[in-house]
């Protein structure tokens, strides 16, 4: 697990670049919707930021992207089925009152 702080700094690092970028932007389009919505857009993150605070020390991180188990998109065997109830019918060998 990285070191909160050496995070929040990477996150300002690359904040600060990419209000000189929307800076160069600004130059180059002038004073348009488009533009002060990008500089308002980085202002609310640069504050967002400045208020997170220290991390929860109880918070436990998910798993990282290569634990996760990956779940075939296939139609599933249709015995696997076999003498399964049916949400809201029932066993098809019993009736309802």
């Amino acid at each position: 697990m990285g070191d909160g702080n050496s995070t929040v700094a990477a996150v300002q690092r690359a904040l600060e670049a990419l209000h000189a970028s929307v800076g160069k932007l600004s130059q180059e389009y002038g004073d348009t919707l488009g533009v002060r919505r990008l500089v308002s857009d980085v202002a609310r993150l640069s504050d967002d930021l400045a208020e997170l605070g220290p991390p929860d020390p109880h918070h436990r991180p998910g798993p990282v992207p290569e634990e996760l188990e990956e779940i075939p998109d296939v139609e599933y065997d249709a015995s696997m089925w076999t003498d399964a109830e049916h949400e809201g019918f029932g066993a098809p060998d019993r009736r309802a009152p």
